[in-house]
């Protein structure tokens, strides 16, 4: 009994030392570019680099235009970094800066989500098991999303290959979370259309 009661105690005392705050493992890097130190930066950015870049690609569809975004999307983080809490990753911070600054480039084209609510009957609920049955071939499947207009891709991309769901992806856009489940739903009906059509 008195063991227990010592096990519990620790447990609780455990839980009080571990606060809300997330324990990044570059955490040590991260402390010293607050500091300003350059080496730090150039640290930090190799090992996001990828994949920051991967995410922005996703959104402009194009490759020296990610590359522009994603290096200003750094700059700023770089310059907001005394505001970044802990309270997520760092990596989760950083892409939403990234996604931002990306959506801001799309904004500039005049990007125009379709109204689909008004247009309930042409869309067409899938059950979830049929979520991944486009697995294969990597590469043409990458080639199809690129070609999505630019509403579908951003949404494909934010919710199946980013991992946001349809309220967050609704809070980044602007937009109701389910006209976000249904661009969702059409970008996928028109993904799997242009797949079959390459066959």
């Amino acid at each position: 009994m008195q063991q227990n009661n010592k096990t519990n105690v620790f447990y609780f005392e455990d839980m009080n030392k571990t606060d809300s705050l997330y324990k990044n493992i570059h955490q040590d890097i991260i402390d010293r570019c607050k500091q300003g130190e350059q080496t730090a930066q150039f640290q930090l950015y190799k090992l996001y680099y990828k994949a920051m870049y991967n995410t922005c690609y996703r959104i402009v569809s194009d490759e020296m235009e990610a590359e522009d975004i994603m290096q200003e999307a750094f700059l700023k983080a770089f310059d907001k970094l005394d505001t970044y809490s802990g309270k997520v990753s760092f990596g989760a911070w950083l892409k939403r800066i990234v996604i931002n600054h990306s959506l801001d480039q799309i904004k500039k084209k005049k990007l125009d989500f379709k109204n689909v609510e008004k247009y309930p009957h042409e869309i067409k609920e899938e059950k979830e098991e049929q979520e991944d049955d486009t697995t294969e071939q990597i590469e043409e499947i990458k080639s199809a999303i690129d070609q999505l207009p630019d509403g579908y891709r951003i949404v494909l991309s934010l919710y199946l290959l980013e991992g946001y769901d349809h309220d967050e992806i609704g809070e980044i856009l602007s937009i109701s979370a389910s006209t976000s489940r249904s661009q969702y739903t059409r970008a996928k009906n028109k993904l799997k259309e242009q797949l079959a059509n390459n066959r």
